[in-house]
């Protein structure tokens, strides 16, 4: 146990960490103390530290010490709420500010997750020079990877859990290979040794192309657009829907029809109700001028008037100085920070998106002792589906379990398929219903799903 000790003290003093943290007892719109550990802090990366990455740490509600400890890079949205073990109450909102409620289907009922604002300039991390703000795929790779190795450095009692890397969405593109990288790490003997078991990762963009191309495929398999618009625009498109020659009248034609029939679609989750998120924010705006409450939100309900809560909570300085935002740090907070959000450029303002696909990355992981659920809502056209499959064929796994459905509660949840190759095991699974993200729209079958697959039990 000296020697241990010793060990870790000479490994913080070679590393150099810099480190704060804070246990969170209390945040403003919950009643009363909170029921499980909550730690946030900021961890320095990069040259000179001069990136600050701010995190927020929920220790497991079962049994902190052995359940597996999820690392899950938080990318563009809010603290990921629909894992987390609060959510908002919007049944009972009114008023000026949102209420918050304990989330029955929180991920942390059966693991400890490490939720990462990453990059710079989301959430609540920041740079400490303009300079510093500008990334790439590549780098913020490297600067989570010594996020979590300077984290675990000063959480020590969590470095023998099971890691598991984590994300959605966009962060698809960094699940794999922040999870090469671990690997790799451990061949060269990086300090500490991270005891990774393998990477989950939900609706998640993983192939540029495939994903982006696939919506259009996805649109007619869900009776969007007609077989004989997409069957034209297959043709005339040669089956690639984006970076079109300009000179392809045909193609752009066709695209034009697709165009019309799915602007008013809600893609995150095509059965639910379109609004315009920037016109609500405008009517936030103008609230405090004109003597009404935000809460209740006025107006027929759409998804997005949930996310002006997560907005107004963030943004509050009373909030920031619960959860010790430093204060200054962050002028605004913002559920997607434009100036970098991915709308299928090559580049941002301070964002260079230099990894077109992540499929090498799984397909390197095959080889070592490494689990994996891929998981995808079927009513998503941001990330289908149908894209997320098409990938998957492509690292020609041997399936062991075929296409089945799962259940929860005795009622099918989705469907599911298994492979194995050697020591490389990957579960793929659909939720029926749910939208992008899963969990948002389908909690309890999400945690089941996870719980199972934790324990290593069928779906």
């Amino acid at each position: 146990m000296v020697r241990v000790t010793v060990f870790l003290l000479l490994l913080l003093l070679v590393c150099n960490v810099v480190s704060e943290h804070f246990t969170v007892e209390t945040l403003p719109g919950f009643d009363g103390q909170l029921p499980f550990t909550l730690e946030t802090g900021y961890i320095g990366v990069g040259e000179e530290e001069k990136v600050q990455l701010f995190y927020f740490f929920v220790q497991s509600e079962r049994d902190p010490l052995n359940d597996p400890l999820m690392a899950h890079r938080r990318s563009w949205l809010f603290w990921s709420v629909f894992l987390c073990p609060l959510t908002f109450d919007y049944a009972n909102s009114n008023g000026n500010f949102p209420k918050l409620e304990l989330n029955s289907y929180s991920w942390t009922k059966v693991a400890n997750i490490i939720f990462i604002d990453q990059p710079a300039g989301t959430g609540y991390s920041y740079a400490n020079t303009s300079e510093a703000y500008n990334c790439n795929d590549t780098l913020s790779v490297t600067l989570t990877y010594n996020f979590l190795r300077k984290w675990l450095m000063d959480h020590p009692e969590y470095l023998n859990n099971p890691l598991y890397v984590c994300g959605d969405s966009y962060s698809g593109i960094f699940v794999a290979p922040l999870t090469r990288k671990i690997y790799d790490g451990i061949e060269v003997g990086d300090k500490p040794r991270l005891n990774i078991k393998g990477y989950i990762q939900g609706n998640a963009l993983t192939d540029k192309y495939i994903d982006s191309n696939g919506r259009i495929k996805y649109a007619n398999h869900m009776g969007l657009i007609s077989d004989k618009i997409y069957q034209s625009a297959k043709t005339n498109c040669n089956g690639s829907y984006f970076d079109v020659d300009p000179h392809n009248i045909l193609c752009l034609n066709d695209l034009q029809k697709v165009t019309k029939c799915l602007k008013n679609i809600r893609r995150a989750q095509i059965l639910e109700p379109y609004c315009d998120l920037p016109y609500l924010m405008g009517i936030l705006q103008e609230t405090p001028t004109n003597g009404q409450s935000v809460f209740p939100i006025a107006g027929p309900w759409c998804r997005e008037k949930n996310y002006i809560y997560s907005y107004v909570w963030a943004n509050d300085k009373v909030v920031q100085k619960a959860l010790n935002v430093r204060e200054g740090t962050t002028l605004e907070w913002v559920r997607c920070n434009e100036s970098m959000h991915y709308r299928g450029k090559e580049r941002t303002e301070s964002y260079v998106y230099d990894v077109p696909s992540a499929i090498d990355d799984h397909r390197h992981l095959t080889s070592k002792s490494c689990r994996a659920l891929i998981y995808s809502g079927d009513h998503d056209m941001v990330v289908p589906h149908l894209s997320t499959e098409e990938w998957i064929d492509t690292l020609k796994l041997p399936i062991t379990d075929d296409w089945e459905p799962w259940f929860v509660d005795a009622q099918v949840a989705g469907y599911k398929v298994k492979y194995l190759q050697n020591d490389y095991e990957l579960t793929y699974a659909t939720v029926k219903g749910a939208g992008h993200t899963a969990p948002e729209y389908k909690p309890e079958q999400c945690l089941s799903m996870v719980d199972r697959w934790f324990s290593g039990d069928p779906l």
